[in-house]
């Protein structure tokens, strides 16, 4: 599991005072990048280089999140496919849930524009991380 801290900032919040449902889906985009360094050890975001791309993402808001607070995002591997996996995360605020994803990534050949099979470092790298 990856975890990491979002300090929530006022800019966050709505009119109504709390966090603004589409700031969640910037705080696990962020939240997956130790998880994109294992396709990507350099992070390069060039074509050539980058090899993941998102097809999928569905976030269930489960309770409302406030200024003040720090979130604790934490990230699971929830399956690995053969050219896709799926991965679990959480939002956490005062020792409660208030939102949790599922992404679908696909290891992807800009290039030549395909999908392509999940090598068995990376593969044995995300197995790591399994919930």
């Amino acid at each position: 599991m990856f975890r990491k801290i979002i300090e929530v900032s006022s800019r966050d919040t709505d009119a109504l005072g709390h966090v603004n449902n589409t700031v969640l889906p910037e705080w696990f985009e962020v939240a997956r990048n130790p998880f994109y360094k294992i396709f990507n050890p350099e992070m390069d975001l060039n074509t050539r280089m980058w090899n993941i791309i998102m097809v999928h993402i569905e976030i269930d808001y489960i309770n409302q999140t406030f200024f003040g607070l720090d979130v604790e995002i934490r990230t699971f591997v929830e399956k690995i496919g053969t050219t896709s996996c799926t991965v679990y995360q959480e939002a956490w605020q005062n020792n409660n849930i208030v939102a949790k994803a599922r992404v679908i990534l696909v290891h992807y050949d800009f290039n030549n524009e395909e999908k392509i099979v999940i090598p068995e470092h990376i593969r044995a790298e995300l197995e790591k991380h399994l919930e």
